[in-house]
């Protein structure tokens, strides 16, 4: 007795979920994993700039009154860095002569008679305002402080700093597109390969009267739905790879930002149903207007 062979018919749209899920997955990855290295990268340079202070000389024999009224005066400005409180130390000439006793080892005291310095305040600058031409219009608002006698910031360093991350931005920037690109390409190509299977399929139901919209609607909601899924596995995946470096990396979690990695989850989500959308529909339209002989 011959055995029959049962043969699961094939639906329309229906396309391995395994395979196009795990495909889409890896090229959200590259781009997922790009975009963690950019948050942190963009943050730590943020950081470099914030921890350049500003010093703020006072006049001598300056009241205490007059210090607290500069240092809630400075406090109030939009461009000081704020962490808890504002990052704002008054050093007086009394630590800023014993620290440089200590680095120099040589008492200034003994030759002089006196200590020439002044008290002064180290203001940390937000990093927003690091530009030079903001920098010297802080300088010109503090100066003009009844009581500040000089205001002062390294400049070569900070234009240095500044120059680099530019040139930073710019490299990362360019990375950044050609990654766009791998992404878009493999996930085309991995739809364009899954919809291969079902070109003969789609050349049936044009023959039995099928409208374009109907044969493409299936195809075009289950591409959708495969790189939203890949989206939220590359967002699961990226997340406990941050969990596990900042168990490995000491300070790695400062470097973190909320709202950066929210963006970068929406991005990702977003690009796997986009990009699956639109190449389903690239590769049915192709397969729509061959004819008999090309398909095969």
């Amino acid at each position: 007795m011959e055995e029959k062979k049962t043969r699961k018919k094939r639906k329309l749209g229906s396309y391995p979920f395994a395979s196009v899920v795990f495909s889409i997955t890896v090229a959200l990855l590259v781009l997922g994993l790009f975009g963690w290295l950019l948050i942190h990268s963009s943050r730590l340079g943020t950081q470099i700039q914030e921890n350049i202070e500003v010093q703020v000389y006072l006049n001598k024999n300056i009241s205490q009154s007059d210090i607290t009224k500069i240092r809630t005066a400075i406090a109030s400005k939009p461009y000081t860095l704020v962490k808890e409180t504002p990052q704002i130390t008054l050093i007086t000439k009394e630590e800023a002569a014993k620290q440089f006793i200590e680095a120099t080892g040589e008492d200034f005291k003994d030759f002089l008679g006196d200590n020439p310095l002044r008290d002064l305040f180290a203001v940390k600058i937000k990093g927003s305002y690091q530009a030079l031409d903001s920098l010297n219009q802080i300088k010109g608002e503090i100066e003009g402080m009844r009581g500040v006698f000089e205001v002062e910031y390294e400049e070569s360093l900070i234009e240095s700093i500044n120059e680099n991350l530019t040139k930073i931005g710019f490299i990362l920037l360019g990375i950044a597109i050609f990654a766009l690109l791998v992404v878009i390409i493999l996930i085309n190509n991995t739809i364009k390969l899954a919809l291969f299977s079902q070109r003969f399929l789609i050349r049936s139901m044009q023959l039995v009267g099928a409208t374009s919209s109907f044969i493409q609607r299936p195809f075009l909601y289950r591409s959708m739905l495969y790189g939203f899924f890949a989206g939220v596995l590359a967002c699961g995946i990226i997340y406990g790879f941050t969990v596990y470096m900042n168990g490995m990396i000491e300070g790695l979690e400062e470097l973190q930002d909320a709202n950066g990695f929210i963006l970068l989850f929406g991005l990702i989500l977003l690009m796997g149903i986009i990009v699956g959308y639109f190449s389903s529909l690239r590769a049915i339209r192709k397969y729509l207007k061959m004819s008999l002989d090309e398909l095969y």
